[in-house]
């Protein structure tokens, strides 16, 4: 009689694996080195710089995930593998997978924190000078892309005319891009630290539209966001760092900055009201655990009692195609 088999657990355990794989993949090129020209292992070793068996290595196991597939001796990138894993395309996840190779140990402590409750590495959302936040902020920057476009499309950005936004913790400016790309007059405002507001001048520039653009310098959760000045305002991915108390104080900044018909815009991992959803974002809250000191992901119910008691009348929650939420409230 059938019954189960350890496959799955076999598959998590050594999840290890596949992510080292990866990023040792995405650190070396392999997949760019690949890009529309199919290569044996011999030659990937000469093009990256890498050992013939350590190419070998990972081009087995690369290619034992579904990332290559072989044909006479010859290596060549797989669908998933070209659009996400070559490096100078939007979509490029592999410094996502280098970023994560990099916090492993993180994740080694994870035992302590579950019991303590308490992170098991430094909070790097309170730190702003730290080297981490240049490995991060473009690594995630893919992430958003979709999403960026498909609330673009939602709020009708390329026809609005001479709009303004306030982005709080930007990063990367990848919303900004997004948008001031859509609408040739409008103007994009992001609030970050110094040093994270730097990357994000140096990547909304390589879309041409850095002249749109501009910076405030600050700690979001200390700096005005001022009264009535923006259309729309955008909240992407840092409510997951907060505790309730610092998102509904947020929130109240967002409600008085916006225009009278202005519109926030709110993206992170969120939970159905049960605590089900995306498997991703299931899995984030052992990450927040791990890495902030108050830090979650969230359930809708959270976001439409802190937004309600902000002074948000309307609240619309939208799936998009990525392991994300969009939250628009006005």
């Amino acid at each position: 009689m059938a019954g189960p088999t350890p496959e799955k657990v076999m598959q998590i355990i050594t999840g290890g694996w596949a992510s080292s794989i990866l990023g040792a993949a995405a650190q070396h090129g392999i997949f760019t080195a690949l890009e529309g020209n199919p290569a044996t292992a011999e030659n990937v070793a000469k093009k990256t710089g890498i050992s013939l068996r350590g190419a070998q290595a990972l081009l087995d196991g690369l290619t034992g995930l579904g990332l290559l597939t072989l044909s006479e001796g010859r290596y060549q990138n797989s669908p998933d593998a070209s659009a996400f894993l070559v490096k100078g395309k939007p979509s490029y996840f592999g410094g996502l997978a280098e970023v994560y190779l990099q916090d492993f140990p993180t994740w080694q402590n994870l035992p302590t924190a579950a019991k303590t409750g308490l992170p098991s590495a430094q909070n790097t959302s309170e730190v702003a000078d730290n080297p981490f936040w240049h490995a991060l902020v473009p690594a995630i920057a893919a992430l958003s892309f979709p999403v960026a476009q498909l609330a673009a499309e939602r709020l009708g950005i390329a026809k609005a005319g001479a709009v303004t936004w306030l982005d709080v913790g930007g990063g990367s400016g990848v919303w900004s891009a997004v948008w001031l790309g859509a609408n040739k007059q409008a103007i994009g405002t992001q609030l970050d630290w110094p040093n994270v507001n730097k990357i994000g001048r140096e990547f909304v520039a390589n879309f041409g539209v850095a002249d749109r653009f501009q910076t405030i310098d600050g700690d979001f959760h200390t700096t005005d966001f001022g009264s009535a000045k923006y259309d729309f305002a955008i909240y992407a991915h840092i409510a997951h760092m907060e505790a309730p108390t610092d998102n509904l104080a947020t929130f109240r900044k967002f409600r008085k900055a916006l225009k009278p018909g202005g519109t926030l815009v709110v993206n992170d991992f969120v939970l159905n009201d049960d605590r089900t959803g995306h498997p991703f974002a299931m899995l984030f809250a052992s990450q927040m655990l791990a890495v902030t000191k108050d830090g979650f992901t969230y359930r809708q119910s959270d976001y439409r009692k802190w937004l309600g008691e902000a002074g948000f009348k309307s609240v619309e929650i939208v799936p998009t195609p990525t392991p994300s939420t969009l939250v628009f409230a006005s």
